[in-house]
Formats: C-alpha cells, structure tokens, sequence
C-alpha cells in the first residue's frame, strides 16, 4: 500500500467534505493519517455524490457546488482518480456482505485498483477491509 513517502490516501465522499471545509467530524487519527498522507485521492464519483447531496438539500456549499468542487480538488497533494472500466467491473463483482450502494462500491474498488488506504467511517465497509481502511 505504498511507502509513507508516496503512500496515497483514498477520501470516501463524506471524508472528503469534512477534510475540504474543514469541518469537525474526522477523528484525530484520521486527521493524523491525511497529515501524514503525500497523496490524496478523491474519486471522480465522490463529486457526483456530493451533487446529489447538495440537491437534496442535505449539504450546503458554498458558493456552489462547481465551485466548491473545482476548489476541494485543487487542494494540495489532492488527485482526481477517475473511473475506469476495470474499477466498474470490481465494483459490480463485490461479494456480499460488501454495501450495496454505488458510489461505497467505486470508491472502495478504486481504492483497491491503486493499492491505498480509504478512509472511511463507514462501519460496514471498514468490517468488510479492516486492513485496506482507516479511521
């Protein structure tokens, strides 16, 4: 999962928010771990689930969401990591008890594809890869 002095870091979506807006919810060894972290990954589907959250009104960004996005992914040591067909075919192959929910399967999948770290505080999806999360 590469070395410390390249490792990347995977943000699941809500991860991502809080990092970005600086916001209080990641835990201080999650905080520790993207201080550490000379990589940050940020799926392209992350920006497309934060779409759907601002529509629905569940997260406000300001001052919109393209802005926001173009921002948050300009941040330092912050890549975009697109989606590719072999990510989308691992996520559609994950075995249960893996969520069902489409973006927790890229994100996760991507995560895999690059040999990284995804930090999460997702319960279900760090029960399913205790070695391949964090939090």
């Amino acid at each position: 999962m590469g070395s410390p002095v390249d490792r990347l870091i995977v943000l699941d979506t809500h991860t991502w928010v809080w990092w970005a807006a600086e916001l209080p919810g990641l835990s201080t060894s999650a905080r520790r771990e993207l201080e550490q972290a000379a990589r940050v990954g940020v799926c392209t589907i992350s920006c497309w689930e934060l779409g759907l959250l601002v529509k629905r009104g569940s997260v406000d960004v300001e001052p919109d969401l393209r802005s926001w996005v173009a921002r948050a992914l300009a941040l330092d040591r912050v890549e975009e990591l697109p989606l590719t067909a072999d990510i989308a075919v691992a996520a559609a192959s994950l075995e249960e008890p893996f969520p069902r929910d489409p973006a927790d399967r890229i994100i996760y999948s991507t995560t895999t594809a690059h040999d990284a770290l995804l930090l999460t505080k997702d319960r279900a999806i760090r029960r399913y890869a205790p070695s391949r999360t964090i939090w």
